[in-house]
């Protein structure tokens, strides 16, 4: 069963086209990777899905859980179920830690916020009194963005870039706090140009140019990282027999 569906979505930003036609339906309950390199839209799908400002002006339409977020403002698609890790978390200087992972909560109890801490592999009482602010590392930061989503319960989590700027250790951390987040219920879509990331993935989309080139397997899709480029519309695609 799908609980995010694309249909014919398209997106021009600047007077070029950024989403071209793109129909992708994400299965409930799945971790998902949506793989591309950069450039080919990945980032812009997820802030249109989100309804970010600059991103809601698209032609077709994107329906969650069956019902349309057109015209639904980014607060209204969060109380439905619908959250965005940046692939560069937000830096509040003076929120503390634990206002900022109970800030979406249900449940803002300081051992449910310890618990989602030590998820993403943080020692509660090392960080939740500490201040969301340049102290922290990025993968810190990333961490405790994570911890904030852990918090949250929401259906749909789109992580732009979980490898970004984080070292293997604090990495394994995500996967597994990624994989708690699908345990839960939870549809978790991985936006990556990385292979190490997409092995994580049990479903993948292939974007270049803003288009949908494939779907499938982790396996079938890693054929794009192997081999660096595979038979897509690509306007600079060469001709057979000459040099890629």
């Amino acid at each position: 069963m799908s609980i995010l569906e694309l249909e014919n979505v398209t997106l021009e930003l600047g007077g070029k086209r950024v989403l071209d036609n793109l129909s992708m339906d994400f299965w409930e309950n799945h971790i998902h990777a949506l793989c591309g390199p950069n450039g080919a839209g990945k980032s812009t799908l997820a802030s249109t899905v989100m309804g970010l400002a600059g991103y809601t002006d698209f032609e077709g339409d994107i329906r969650f859980e069956g019902e349309s977020l057109k015209g639904l403002p980014v607060a209204e698609r969060a109380r439905r179920g619908i959250t965005l890790a940046w692939q560069e978390p937000a830096r509040f200087e003076g929120l503390r830690v634990d206002r900022f992972v109970g800030a979406g909560a249900r449940d803002r109890s300081r051992a449910r916020l310890a618990s989602a801490l030590d998820s993403v592999g943080l020692d509660p009482d090392a960080y939740l009194d500490r201040a969301v602010d340049r102290t922290l590392s990025g993968g810190e930061r990333k961490r405790i963005e994570l911890a904030s989503i852990l918090a949250m319960e929401p259906k749909v989590v789109l992580m732009d870039e979980p490898d970004s700027g984080i070292d293997v250790e604090a990495l394994e951390q995500i996967f597994r706090a990624l994989q708690e987040l699908k345990d839960r219920g939870a549809t978790v879509v991985m936006i990556t140009h990385s292979p190490v990331v997409l092995k994580h993935a049990e479903h993948a989309f292939l974007m270049c140019c803003g288009r949908l080139i494939e779907k499938g397997s982790a396996e079938k899709i890693d054929r794009y990282f192997e081999d660096k480029c595979i038979t897509c519309p690509h306007v600079n695609e060469p001709e057979e027999g000459e040099p890629a």
